[in-house]
């Protein structure tokens, strides 16, 4: 069995080690820019190959979250939950280096784009690995670093730089809160390994110090990923290529719902933490998704989506729902790789519609679509037979399906094609329903621990969502006063950015010369330019 933990050990430490090869490789070459690309490409698949062997070894050997490996006891860790994310991450890593060797052919800086890409995946491999707050706190900030470079690829882009100020003040600010909870919980269990305070909470030992100790986690994972009001440097990094969006989309900002699902015990001693990530989750998903209808730009769209994607990850930590985190992570990464990737087919889906004409959607679809989606999910898990989930939980994820069963109002269609549109949202309604509670069982590493009173506060904030985004397409006229503070994200952004650029200003207007505080409307009025 020793050999077996070894060999686990080291397949999940392999990705992190070939990516800071990777590193090296590329901060010391000589060679033309191709070749880089070349040695890249082929050190990301080799590591994905050994990421996907550590996984397969972890779903072998059935692992328990936190176990060690024996070289590294109390330092890194092989998990289950973090080798499925470390195979996700490392997927992604390589579908962008292919996607960056073409999009950025002909750029004079791309030595600096691939030391800091594979500096990103060699850091949350690390992460992915932390069984000690040092480590933990050490790779993140490690990865905020890297970034920066990324986000500042354009150096002579204004607003980029600007993004790059706005998230290095919410990193540093993560990075403290991280201390101060390292420190907190440090001094009540008596060492800094992960792995000795999940054994010290199991074993009863609940304190205000590790509340405290949860409470600052929170917050520092709430600042990590961009939740309101620190939210604003997500949408105009859109400055960036459009491969960093992509990476920062789906494999850097969801290491705030990781993170969270891994201190779950931890959370679980923190009523606290759980009720600030309801808040702040709530809120952020509820505007979020409000914004999303008075955008048009496909990359800000796509920012503001990850907001609200975020937004409810975080909410479903504070419900104690960390399996549906785990899963929801591993789905928005996915999706929004994808979209990123593929933000140019807007283009033809703007001609298309141009073509086409703008419809809106029937009214009797949008008044029936909840009582729908409630009858498929609640019928679909009787039919399961497996355990109930709670009942705002359901009734939750039914408004999410909602908006599936929206139906055009297209006044030339034939009854047929109404009929086949109506059946293929019921059908997409039904499947994820169906997938929810089939993923429910799956073998991620992430458990639950639901909290009541706070699955009802979230039941009513989705559905005043849900009626807020009804309203607000059924009759945009009488609602064109909300619609600009909508548009504006209620001006969170705004503030933030006038009282950081007083307490910390920065050189982002001229190069050479120190910025001066701006007008919120200065800024809002350029944040959504880049694409």
């Amino acid at each position: 069995m020793f050999l077996s933990y070894e060999m686990n050990f080291l397949l999940a430490v392999m990705p992190a080690v070939l990516m800071l090869i990777a590193v090296g490789r590329a901060y010391c070459s000589k060679q033309p820019v191709e070749r880089m690309w070349c040695q890249f490409n082929r050190l990301t698949l080799a590591a994905l190959v050994f990421a996907l062997l550590g996984l397969v070894s972890q779903l072998t050997l059935g692992f328990l979250p936190g176990g060690t490996g024996p070289w590294m006891d109390g330092w890194l860790a092989a998990g289950l939950f973090g080798a499925w994310v470390s195979l996700l991450v490392q997927l992604l890593g390589l579908v962008i280096g292919l996607y960056s060797s073409r999009h950025l052919r002909g750029e004079p800086r791309q030595q600096v784009y691939i030391t800091a890409l594979a500096a990103v995946l060699a850091g949350v491999h690390v992460l992915l690995l932390a069984d000690h707050w040092l480590v933990l706190i050490a790779a993140w900030a490690a990865i905020g670093h890297a970034m920066h470079y990324l986000l500042c690829f354009y150096p002579d882009r204004p607003f980029a730089l600007l993004a790059a100020h706005k998230k290095k003040a919410a990193d540093r600010a993560a990075d403290v809160l991280l201390v101060l909870a390292a420190t907190l919980a440090w001094s009540q269990v008596g060492s800094g390994s992960l792995s000795a305070l999940w054994v010290y909470i199991a074993a009863g030992h609940a304190s205000g110090v590790l509340a405290w100790s949860g409470v600052c986690l929170a917050l520092a994972v709430i600042a990590r990923t961009a939740l309101m009001p620190v939210h604003g440097w997500l949408v105009q990094v859109m400055e960036a290529p459009t491969p960093v969006s992509a990476l920062l989309h789906a494999g850097v900002v969801n290491l705030g719902g990781y993170v969270l699902v891994l201190f779950a015990p931890l959370l679980g001693v923190s009523l606290a933490a759980r009720w600030l990530l309801v808040g702040f989750g709530l809120v952020s998903a509820i505007v979020a998704g409000l914004v999303l209808l008075t955008r048009v730009s496909q990359k800000v769209h796509l920012a503001w989506s990850t907001i609200a994607q975020m937004g409810f990850m975080l909410l479903e930590c504070g419900l104690g729902l960390y399996l549906f985190a785990a899963l929801h992570l591993l789905g928005h990464s996915l999706y929004k790789a994808h979209n990123f990737l593929n933000a140019s087919s807007a283009v033809q889906a703007c001609n298309r519609k141009l073509m086409l004409g703008e419809y809106r959607n029937s009214g009797l679809s949008m008044l029936l679509a909840v009582p729908v989606s409630l009858f498929v999910v609640f019928t679909i898990q009787l039919a399961l037979g497996s355990h109930a989930w709670h009942w705002w939980w359901s009734a939750l994820l039914a408004l999410a399906w909602a908006p599936v069963l929206w139906v055009p109002a297209m006044q030339h269609e034939l009854p047929m094609q109404r009929w086949v549109r109506c059946l293929t949202a019921l059908a997409c309604a039904a499947f994820l329903t169906l997938a929810a509670g089939v993923l429910d069982q799956a073998p991620i590493g992430a458990g639950s621990d639901p909290l009541e009173a706070a699955g009802v506060v979230a039941l009513a904030g989705m559905a005043a969502m849900y009626l807020s985004m009804v309203a607000l397409q059924r009759w945009p006229q009488a609602a064109i006063g909300v619609r600009r503070w909508v548009y504006a994200g209620f001006y969170m952004d705004e503030g933030y950015t006038w009282w950081l650029l007083r307490l910390w200003p920065t050189a982002w207007a001229a190069v050479g010369r120190p910025s001066v505080p701006v007008r919120p409307a200065l800024v809002a009025g350029h944040s959504t330019q880049g694409f």
